[in-house]
């Protein structure tokens, strides 16, 4: 029942940039698992993996070179794409790579998480403000250049913050930049795919090559909460690109926040 709970909140909270951490930190205060601190970590970054599929079955014939249905052109453009994806990715590799175990060691915590949800829902409402009668400068992913791409991929480093959000930063990013939001969105649906597929595969490295072993029902626990976190990030990006087709990014940074306030009001209370 608890990893179903925290595959929801997983699938929910990862495409849309409100802060998978933010939630998780103040879900895990109410429903913790009964497991060991190392699973636990490992868990809460491999239930990833169900949020990735989600966006390879959604777009699966759009990422796909082979498709027999695509013409010579879309099968190019498609290539293209995934040179941009993979260039996006490079920042992320060279500079959050070596940081990633740091900022987890010293930046999770409330404090940090509470502010970045609130630092970066109120550049969501300025940005969109400012944008409001802007016209966008790229509206296609054809015609995203790649030095665009790169400097979207500088934003996603910000994730490394807890609380952040790695869709927050990267489509926040993409629109600061002069992308519209749909654009934005899809590729940060698309950035997702090498950089979380890569993130749980280091954390399944790091959990097995440091003695871990799944015992007990936790295999089933971490294939409920991967399974869960699929279906509800399906109709979590379904949601967001139906959503953002007629309004804009600001609902999401005022509740960012809400829920920033809330996790200080309640650490705070806890505290005394």
């Amino acid at each position: 029942m608890k990893a179903l709970i925290l595959g929801i909140v997983e699938g929910i909270t990862e495409f849309l940039p409100i802060s998978s951490t933010g939630h998780l930190v103040l879900v895990d205060e109410f429903i913790k698992l009964n497991e060991p601190k190392k699973f636990i970590d490992m868990f809460n970054v491999v239930i990833q993996l169900g949020a990735i599929m989600a966006v390879v079955v959604l777009y699966f014939h759009k990422l796909n070179p082979w498709s027999p249905k695509k013409s010579r052109l879309e099968r190019s453009q498609t290539w293209t794409l995934w040179k941009k994806v993979i260039i996006a990715v490079i920042p992320s590799v060279i500079i959050g790579l070596p940081l990633n175990d740091w900022m987890d060691a010293h930046l999770m915590n409330w404090l940090v998480v509470s502010i970045a949800l609130i630092v970066y829902g109120v550049l969501f409402i300025v940005i969109e403000n400012h944008n409001q009668n802007l016209r966008p400068r790229f509206d296609s992913l054809n015609t995203l250049p790649y030095k665009v791409a790169i400097l979207i991929g500088c934003f996603q480093i910000l994730s490394l913050i807890p609380g952040t959000s790695r869709s927050g930063a990267t489509i926040l990013g993409a629109i600061l930049i002069g992308t519209s939001r749909y654009v934005a969105a899809e590729f940060s649906f698309f950035l997702a795919i090498p950089t979380m597929f890569g993130a749980s595969l280091l954390k399944l490295y790091k959990f097995f090559a440091h003695g871990g072993t799944l015992a007990g029902n936790q295999g089933l626990i971490l294939a409920v909460g991967v399974i869960v976190s699929f279906v509800v990030a399906y109709a979590s990006i379904r949601f967001l690109l139906n959503y953002i087709k007629t309004k804009d990014f600001k609902a999401f940074g005022w509740y960012r926040i809400i829920l920033g306030v809330i996790v200080i009001a309640y650490f705070a209370l806890l505290a005394h």
